[in-house]
């Protein structure tokens, strides 16, 4: 009678407190054949990865008389779908040492938590397992083997095992398929989309979105018109593709037009918006929406942050954070937070910024620490920042960069460059930002030669210098009195010098009273920005360096005539 009563509840969902009180009725009764379906029953229904559960169910199981593989297999699964890859991994390895047979499950999941946490080592010898244990035949254990070696990049050895397979489903043809889009072979890709003999929704999905993501949106658009059903994941892959291709009309019309938008069509969009500048019409979208969560809030901050516009993005920030415990921000709303501040460039938000995290119980990881470094650099606290670039775990390219232009704008030329050779000899690739904080170095030092042999270098890194890059090196001869060496360089520009070029040499020929080359500087600035009237104040200075009163006084008649304001001095340094 108890028997059956416990096998009855032991088909049924139960807490841990439930499950607690069924297992000493097993104890006491000594029916240890239960324990297996108590695992099963245990890990099946819990909704959730909880700690408290895993405790336990770990307990039951090393303190087996007699372990079993169905448990242990049941807990393999449950870790593997909840996201907890090594923990599934590590299980899998101490039941190997129980000397248990697994079952097909059990090595299917193991094979896919190698797959998320890239294992390969260990996803071949679970591969090595799977004919000693006869599993060749179920094509659940070889899909999840195609899947592995398709996550991981190995094409070669997941054809052979798809080829191989006696039976295939429609999973088997989508990992294959994701593996050749993964790699960017859509050749390979699309003959083997067209081989699939019973497509489903993810095939179609998966197709569309390896062709959006080469840029190829006629492609995609011929396919996703051929679907016979659509689903989100097909509208987004569509509106992403348009986003990314900078066609945002297309992704306005496609978004107007979709039957039910999800909250990754809302936050593309205001992507989009943002990516061509258009603010105001992200905006317009973001408050179109009614409920909005935390990811919708990132979007919008990470579109005024990167747009110019840091004032609104705290302003938002503020009003989100006024929901309470509603909406909590996370690593990603402070990086955009930081990155604003940095704009604003005031010393106190950096403290502000680190308190607020504090409070939250927000670790400070590197990814932060950096957009940090870059904040206090910005604000005039090389000191902050250089602790907090010493106290990085793995320095990146990105703290590189950001640390060296740190130095350089701060006066430290000399540590610029010296941290710009470490970089180097890590063997990390520099990238444009990296130079404009290098050149920036020289400039300020004004080591010509070194300046142009690391302008020079930029090819050797697969990098193309940018205007900006030219106004650097103008600003460099210009300060060492090579005026004519800066004009040539201009003139060799593969682009339109901007304002800030031409600015740099008129600053320069006034510091060397260079009337001729000033008036061609000065020429081009106004026509450039013809309301700014600091040019034609620079080169009134440079005709009053030389006597020539009458031109002086011509430009300044001009000036005031235009009633135009100085160009404001600005300093990313705090006032004190």
């Amino acid at each position: 009678m108890i028997v059956s009563e416990l096998k009855l509840l032991l088909t049924k969902r139960l807490t841990l407190k439930q499950a607690q009180q069924t297992h000493a009725t097993i104890l006491v009764h000594k029916f240890h054949h239960l324990k297996p379906l108590l695992v099963a029953q245990l890990l099946i229904y819990s909704p959730t990865c909880s700690f408290e559960l895993l405790r336990y169910v770990k307990s039951l199981l090393c303190h087996a008389q007699s372990p079993d593989s169905f448990s242990w297999g049941c807990l393999i699964r449950f870790l593997s779908q909840h996201g907890q890859f090594r923990e599934a991994c590590s299980a899998y390895g101490e039941m190997q040492k129980l000397g248990l047979c697994p079952s097909t499950f059990a090595v299917s999941s193991a094979l896919r938590a190698c797959a998320r946490i890239e294992d390969i080592v260990g996803g071949r010898l679970v591969h090595a397992q799977v004919n000693k244990y006869g599993f060749s035949g179920c094509v659940y254990v070889q899909t999840a083997l195609v899947g592995l070696y398709s996550r991981l990049g190995e094409m070669q050895t997941a054809q052979k095992v798809f080829d191989e397979m006696p039976k295939r489903n429609v999973v088997s043809w989508n990992s294959i398929l994701f593996g050749y889009l993964r790699l960017g072979n859509l050749d390979m890709a699309r003959n083997h989309f067209s081989e699939i003999p019973e497509k489903d929704v993810i095939s179609w999905n998966s197709m569309i979105s390896g062709y959006a993501k080469a840029g190829d949106m006629t492609r995609a658009g011929v396919l996703f018109q051929q679907m016979p059903e659509r689903n989100s994941a097909s509208w987004n892959a569509m509106l992403s593709g348009y986003v990314d291709c900078g066609n945002i009309e297309l992704a306005r019309e496609l978004f107007d037009a979709m039957p039910q938008r999800s909250e990754v069509s809302w936050i593309a969009m205001i992507g989009g918006y943002s990516k061509c500048g258009d603010v105001k019409s992200a905006r317009l979208l973001f408050d179109q929406l009614g409920e909005k969560n935390l990811l919708v809030y990132n979007a919008m901050i990470a579109c005024y942050a990167q747009n110019g516009r840091p004032t609104e993005a705290l302003q938002l920030f503020n009003g989100m954070i006024k929901h309470g415990a509603k909406i909590v921000p996370d690593k990603i709303t402070f990086s955009s937070i930081i990155s604003a501040c940095s704009q604003l460039g005031d010393l106190k938000f950096g403290s502000w910024i680190e308190l607020q995290m504090e409070k939250l119980g927000i670790e400070t990881d590197d990814h932060l620490a950096t957009a940090l470094i870059d904040l206090y650099a910005k604000c005039g606290s090389i000191c902050k920042a250089d602790e907090l670039f010493n106290s990085l775990k793995k320095k990146d390219l990105v703290a590189y960069s950001a640390m060296i232009l740190g130095y350089a704008v701060n006066g430290k030329a000399v540590d610029a460059i010296k941290l710009f050779e470490e970089m180097v000899d890590a063997r990390i690739c520099p990238n444009s930002v990296t130079f404009t904080g290098l050149l920036t170095a020289y400039s300020h030092t004004g080591l010509v030669e070194e300046g142009y042999r690391s302008f020079n270098s930029m090819k050797n890194y697969g990098l193309v210098p940018a205007a900006d890059h030219y106004g650097i090196m103008v600003d460099l001869l210009g300060r060492a009195g090579h005026l004519e060496d800066a004009c040539n360089l201009i003139k060799t520009m593969p682009m339109q010098p901007h304002a800030g070029v031409w600015g740099a040499l008129l600053l320069a020929c006034r510091s060397h009273n260079n009337v001729e080359t000033g008036e061609i500087a000065a020429r081009h600035c106004c026509k450039l920005e013809p309301d700014r009237a600091g040019y034609r104040s620079l080169l009134s200075n440079i005709y009053a360096s030389v006597g020539r009163w009458t031109d002086a006084k011509q430009i300044r008649e001009v000036v005031e005539e235009k009633a135009s304001a100085k160009i404001p001095g600005y300093s990313w340094l705090e006032s004190t």
